[in-house]
């Protein structure tokens, strides 16, 4: 099967890039699983939030708002975003940092400001009046829909003439670019590595040198809210320094000991570790108490060394193009990076709109690591 472009991984990044490319000719994606978005798309608890991850990741999420907000004619039914808002709070010993956070976080949203701690308590009522010494709000902060998101991107790219295929495993990459799957062969001028936490396997088969992505596993709890209490209003709460946080999910109460535990690329599962961990941060700085956790599960963020979407042609392979390091922010951003990476593989640059937002292509760019002084398995090169 030949196509314009050639895109490896299902997820919320090929899905976005599938999307946008479609619209500049006959797209084709590979899948290694039975299902789209199996390892980390579909094991997200999203939120979107201005407020979370570096400045590059805080400008594309600003970029990718109004397309949530105000998506395509029939790209979902229902909203992609419903009103969450956002609560930050610094614990005694941390208030120094704090404010280093919120200055930097207020000079680029007018909507991020500091809350009185009677105010917090309001919004948040189990935060714990002991521990808490200052704390910031994000009114516009919402859940995120990501199976809408999702399957809004295959929809309308399904719609434009475009064909995935899942249950294809990679296993052979020839330059220009002519890819071997599950018996079957695949070419295209343009190939879009969107593998996720396979994205280094993939560079691997093509050639290409790895730029050493971590997968980092991701635990996530629900259980029962307090009895009456009115928890569909409660925002999402989290504490400086992203140790913990909580918000609430269809009746229940999801928490997170927001982990990053490296690990072989794989089906992450849960263990019972860091279970226990979700539990006693979770009840050191709420009076929340977990009886029963009623589900529990893992899922994958993969990482560059630098925390940045990594998006752009590699070096010295005409045609190949990255798209992974998402972390967890993939869906938040998938807007603007389906329109960068189209916009790349068109040499067009980034979107004037998305640069204004402060997004710049050698902040993404895969050749910024050995630039930096580093070698492909992302460790300083010695003399």
């Amino acid at each position: 099967m030949e196509a314009d472009f050639l895109i490896i991984g299902a997820g919320i990044a090929g899905a976005s890039a599938a999307y946008e490319l479609s619209n500049q000719g006959k797209v084709l994606r590979l899948e290694r699983e039975d299902q789209p978005g199996y390892h980390s798309t579909g094991r997200a608890a999203a939120i979107f939030t201005e407020a979370y991850g570096n400045a590059t990741i805080r400008a594309l999420s600003r970029a990718s708002r109004s397309f949530f907000t105000a998506p395509p004619h029939g790209f979902a039914a229902a909203p992609l975003l419903t009103p969450r808002g956002v609560v930050t709070f610094a614990p005694r010993g941390r208030e120094a940092a704090f404010e280093v956070a919120l200055k930097e976080l207020s000079g680029r949203s007018d909507t991020i400001h500091e809350i009185d701690l009677d105010r917090a308590f309001a919004i948040f009522p189990p935060l714990d009046r002991t521990l808490a010494q200052r704390a910031h709000y994000e009114p516009h902060a919402a859940d995120m829909d990501v199976h809408a998101i999702h399957q809004g991107f295959l929809k309308g790219f399904r719609a434009r003439g475009g064909k995935l295929r899942t249950g294809l495993r990679v296993d052979g990459i020839e330059p220009r670019w002519r890819v071997r799957a599950g018996g079957e062969n695949f070419a295209a001028p343009v190939l879009i590595n969107a593998a996720g936490a396979w994205a280094d396997e993939v560079a691997a088969l093509a050639g290409v040198p790895a730029i050493g992505l971590i997968a980092k596993r991701r635990t996530v709890i629900l259980f029962d809210p307090p009895a009456n209490a009115p928890v569909a209003e409660w925002p999402f709460a989290i504490d400086i320094d992203e140790t913990c946080y909580v918000k609430p999910d269809a009746g229940r109460l999801l928490a997170s000991p927001a982990d990053e535990t490296p690990l072989p690329p794989g089906d992450a599962q849960p263990e019972d570790y860091d279970v226990a961990l979700t539990i006693d941060r979770l009840e050191r700085f709420t009076t929340l108490r977990v009886n029963r956790v009623t589900h529990k599960w893992a899922g994958l963020r993969t990482f560059a060394a630098d925390k940045t979407l990594v998006a752009g042609e590699a070096p010295g392979a005409a045609g190949f193009f990255w798209l992974a390091g998402q972390g967890g922010y993939g869906i938040q951003t998938s807007p603007a990076t389906g329109r960068i990476i189209a916009s790349l593989v068109a040499d067009r640059g980034i979107p004037t709109d998305i640069a204004d937002q402060g997004v710049s292509a050698g902040a993404l760019d895969p050749a910024r690591f050995k630039a930096a002084g580093y070698d492909t398995a992302l460790q300083p090169n010695r003399p």
